[in-house]
C-alpha cells in the first residue's frame, strides 16, 4: 500500500477540471467536473439532515437506481438547498448541460453543491461553466488539482489524497478530493467528497466498503457541531485496472477497504485541520474502552466540546474539561480509573492518573499544546476497544467568518 501524489485523476480513466463560472464570486474557480471514460459503478453516503439540498436528492436516486455513472459536476458558492421545485429543476438542468457537453445521459451525471442556503443557482452561468469544464478536462495531475480548488468555499487549502496497491494481480489506484471547513459534524460530515478508483468491484461491495469506512473516518470529525444540508460522499469505480473482479469479501476486498480507508482518513484529517478559523488539528484517541461504539462516542464527545476547543486555542492544559466531556458522553465508566495524556511534536505528558492530576509541568503542557497538531489520549481501563476522532480549536476567526458568511 503506497501513498502517491494525486487526487481524483490518479486512477486510470478519470479526467477532471475546474473553471470560473462566476456563480457567486468573481475571480475564483467555482465549478468542478470529474469524468470517467468508462461507465463507473457508484456508491454514496449523504447528509442525515432532514433538510436535504436538491443535488443530494438527485444523487440518492441515481446511486440507487442507475446502473452506472459517467460524471460528477460540482459547484461552490450557492448550495441549492431550500430552493423548492425551482431548485430541483435547476439541478437537473446542471446535469443536462454537462451531459450535453460530454455526449452522455443526464442520469449518468451526479451533482453536488455547496455554499449559501436559500439562493437559486444562475442557469446561464451554469451553462457557461459546463462548457468551460468540458473543454478543460484533463487526465493529468493538474486537472485533479483544479477540480479540488474549485469546490473550496471557506477552505484555506484544497484537499486531495491517492494510494495504489496490488489486488487481483493488478495495480489498483484510489484517489479523492474533498472540501469542508464549516458545518462539519458526524453522521455525515464530509460536506463534499468525490473518490475514484479503477478497481473492478461489484456495486454492492462498493457500497458496503463505503458504509463501513465512514464510521471511522468522516463520521469521526467535527468542526462546529453543525450538520450540512449538502453532505455528499461519492465513490466511483470504473474497473479499468482490469484486476480480478472483487465480488466477495475476500483478501482483495480487504485490501481495497484498507486503501479506501487511507484515502478517506487523510481527507477527513485535512478537513478537521482546516476548520474555519482553526489554528490546530486536534486528535483524540480513546483506548481500553469497553467496546468500539463506546470508544467512538467518548472520542467525539471531547472533540465537539466548545470548552475543550477554546482551551486548545489558548494552549491551556485545562484537563478537567476533557474529563467533563467524557462524563456527559452517555458512556458509563469509572472516572477514578481514567488516565489522560497530551502529546505533540514538543513531547508527551501525563496530565491525569486514576482521575486525578499528576504533578505535571504547566510550562511543558503549554509547549505541547502550542503545536499545530495536538493529540489527547484517554485510557479508560475498561476493555480493549479504541477509537480516534479529529477536530480543531475554536477561535475568534470562526465567529468572524460565520458572522458575515452571506456577504
Amino acid at each position: 500500500m503506497k501513498i502517491i501524489d494525486g487526487g481524483v485523476t490518479a486512477a486510470k480513466g478519470f479526467f477532471a477540471a475546474g473553471a470560473e463560472a462566476g456563480i457567486k464570486y468573481q475571480g475564483r474557480k467555482d465549478m468542478a467536473l470529474v469524468y470517467s471514460e468508462a461507465p463507473a459503478l457508484s456508491a454514496g453516503v449523504f447528509t442525515t439532515n432532514v433538510v436535504k439540498a436538491a443535488p443530494v436528492l438527485w444523487d440518492q436516486k441515481l446511486v440507487k437506481e442507475q446502473p452506472a455513472a459517467r460524471a460528477v459536476v460540482l459547484n461552490s458558492g450557492i448550495a441549492n438547498a431550500c430552493t423548492g421545485e425551482e431548485g430541483r429543476k435547476i439541478n437537473r438542468s446542471m446535469a443536462q448541460e454537462v451531459a450535453k457537453e460530454l455526449g452522455i445521459l443526464p442520469e449518468q451525471v451526479l451533482t453536488a453543491s455547496t455554499g449559501v442556503i436559500g439562493m437559486q443557482l444562475p442557469q446561464e452561468k451554469l451553462r457557461e461553466g459546463s462548457r468551460k469544464l468540458a473543454a478543460a478536462l484533463s487526465p493529468g495531475r493538474e486537472g485533479g488539482k483544479m477540480a479540488a480548488e474549485a469546490i473550496m468555499t471557506t477552505d484555506t487549502v484544497s484537499k486531495e489524497c491517492a494510494v495504489c496497491f496490488e489486488a487481483g494481480g493488478k495495480t489498483v489506484t484510489i484517489g479523492g478530493m474533498a472540501k469542508g471547513s464549516g458545518m462539519i459534524y458526524p453522521n455525515m460530515a464530509t460536506m463534499l467528497a468525490v473518490v475514484t478508483t479503477d478497481a473492478d468491484i461489484s456495486k454492492p461491495l462498493l457500497q458496503k466498503a463505503l458504509n463501513r469506512d465512514v464510521k471511522t473516518t468522516f463520521n469521526q470529525i467535527s468542526v462546529d457541531r453543525d450538520t450540512s444540508t449538502n453532505d455528499t460522499l461519492l465513490l466511483l469505480a470504473n474497473g479499468l485496472a482490469k484486476n480480478k473482479p472483487i465480488t466477495e469479501e475476500n483478501e482483495d476486498f480487504d485490501i481495497f477497504c484498507r486503501g479506501l480507508h487511507m484515502v478517506t482518513e487523510s481527507l477527513a484529517r485535512q478537513m478537521a485541520g482546516d476548520g474555519e478559523g482553526a489554528t490546530k488539528l486536534f486528535t483524540v484517541t480513546v483506548v481500553n474502552a469497553g467496546d468500539p461504539e463506546s470508544a467512538a462516542v467518548l472520542s467525539k464527545a471531547v472533540i465537539t466540546s466548545n470548552l475543550v476547543k477554546t482551551a486548545l486555542y489558548g494552549s491551556d492544559a485545562n484537563w478537567g474539561r476533557i474529563l467533563c466531556a467524557l462524563g456527559y458522553s452517555g458512556v458509563s465508566f469509572d472516572p477514578e480509573k481514567v488516565d489522560l495524556y497530551i502529546e505533540s511534536a514538543a513531547g508527551r505528558l501525563q496530565l491525569v492518573k486514576n482521575g486525578m492530576a499528576t504533578d505535571y509541568s504547566e510550562e511543558l503542557a503549554t509547549k505541547i499544546l502550542s503545536e499545530k497538531e495536538v493529540t489527547a489520549v484517554a485510557d479508560m481501563k475498561q476493555g480493549k476497544a479504541e477509537a480516534t476522532a479529529w477536530g480543531c480549536d475554536l477561535t475568534y476567526d470562526y465567529v468572524k467568518i460565520n458572522g458575515d458568511y452571506r456577504s
